[in-house]
This record gives structure tokens, sequence and C-alpha cells, in this order.
């Protein structure tokens, strides 16, 4: 009985021990990360510094992990060769999830995405609100949450549409033959220096785009702060029209003719 009761004692000693290297590891990995991030804040992007934080968190807390496996009497080498073949038979398995891990890491080093940055692939566009190791999570301008796997990147074309600090607006629309294409540039160029995110330089642009069946189609570019693009957008349309109203310029619609012949 005696031995018994030492044996149970030494092992509530040995679980105590274990929980307690658990909560210093939590600790000291939670602390080392924010470490990192108050040093190199200014010197990584946001998702690196995600990743970063990350990857310090759990291979500290995993150090501590093996440590408090160690106090339980665990043999370390036997959970490593279990670990390992472990590891090849869910890869065999998840081919799949190692391409997208695989593709992950590609798209860390190439660093064309960071966090925050609006992207467009395929239909999709939205925010970048995680770059992980499987997947990039997406919120769209309806609010919708968007999981876009790694692999699917790497093999898509990907447009970084807030990467560069100002973007270009185009706005196209016709206008009918019977107007002088330099009075309509001028209008349009008052119009540009009144708007107030329209950028000086680079300066406005209208070009002729095609000549068609009842109209003269133009593209009228504007330069923005890439922080004012939705704003400008939401109005610019209304008041192109309003301005080409008042100047009496005319933006012709297709007619259509039916003639009716009556039977003999």
């Amino acid at each position: 009985m005696i031995l018994s009761h030492l044996a149970l004692n030494e092992r509530l000693w040995e679980i105590a021990r274990a929980a307690l290297l658990l909560a210093m590891g939590w600790l000291a990995a939670r602390s080392i990360a924010t470490a990192f991030l108050r040093l190199f804040a200014r010197r990584l992007s946001a998702h690196h510094l995600m990743m970063g934080r990350r990857a310090i968190f759990y291979v500290v807390f995993l150090l501590f992990v093996t440590s408090a496996l160690h106090e339980l009497g665990f043999k370390l080498s036997v959970l490593m060769g279990a670990a390992g073949i472990l590891t090849v038979a869910v890869g065999f398995a998840s081919q799949t999830s190692a391409s997208n891990l695989i593709s992950g890491l590609f798209l860390l080093g190439e660093g064309s995405l960071s966090l925050g940055d609006w992207i467009k692939v395929g239909d999709t566009t939205g925010e970048v609100l995680s770059i992980d190791l499987l997947s990039v999570k997406l919120r769209t301008v309806n609010n919708l949450f968007v999981r876009i796997p790694n692999e699917t990147l790497i093999k898509s074309e990907v447009t970084n549409i807030s990467r560069f600090p100002i973007r270009r607006l185009d706005v196209l629309f016709g206008i009918a033959y019977k107007e002088d294409l330099s009075e309509v540039r001028k209008v349009l160029f008052e119009l540009a220096d009144s708007l107030p995110y329209s950028l000086d330089e680079p300066p406005p642009l209208m070009q002729v785009e095609k000549f068609a069946d009842s109209s003269i189609n133009l593209r009228f570019c504007i330069w923005v702060q890439r922080e004012h693009y939705v704003d400008m957008l939401a109005q610019v349309h209304e008041q192109i029209k309003q301005t080409l109203d008042k100047a009496g310029i005319e933006i012709p619609f297709n007619q259509l003719v039916v003639q009716i012949q009556q039977p003999n």
C-alpha cells in the first residue's frame, strides 16, 4: 500500500510538472511572438508578420509540449517514428492538401499578396483577410467570406487591385456623329478638374475607341488615389451624363423601327 501510495504521488507530481510546463510554454510562446511583432512591425509586411508570429508561437510551444511528454514518461523516439509514418500516410492520402501547402509557401515567398489587399481571382473580388498555408481567405464587396485554395491562386491569373497607390478609372460611352470631338474633350477635361478626387498627374485622357453604327464610342480616363476609387466610381457616370446634357452633347441610343404592311 505504501509503495502504491508513493507511486500515485509521484505520478501526480509528474502530471503537475507537465501541466506547469504546458502553461509556461503557452506564456513563453505568446510573449516571444508578441516581441517579434513589436520588433519587426515596421520592417515586414502584415502577412509576413502574421506568419512569423504563428511559426514562432507553434515552434516554442511545441518544445514545451515535447518536454511535458518527456516528463510524463513518453519515449520521444517512438513518437517521432510514429509521427513520421503518419506524415507519409497522410501525404499519400491528401495530395491536394500537400499541393496547397507547397503553393502556399510559394505565395508567401513571392510576396505578391498582403493582408488588406483587394484582389480579383476569376469572378471573385475581395479583400485579403488571411494568407495561410492551405488557402487565402477573402471578404467580398457584399461582405461574403470566400476561401480560395492556394493551388488555385498559383494556377490562375490574380489581379492585385490595390497594389499601387493610384488607379485609373475608365468610363466608356458614345456620342453622336454630329458632335465636335474637340469640344467634347474640352468639356470632359473641365469636368475632371472639378471632380474632388481626380488627380492632375497623370492627366485625364479621352480616346476614340470605335466608330459604331450609331455613335462614336469614347473612353474617358481619370486617375485617383486607390482609397477614393470606389467613391469616384459611384459618382463619375452621373457627373458625365449631367455635364454632357448641360453642354448639349448628344448621347445617342439605338432605335428600332418596325414597319407593318397590310396584306393586299
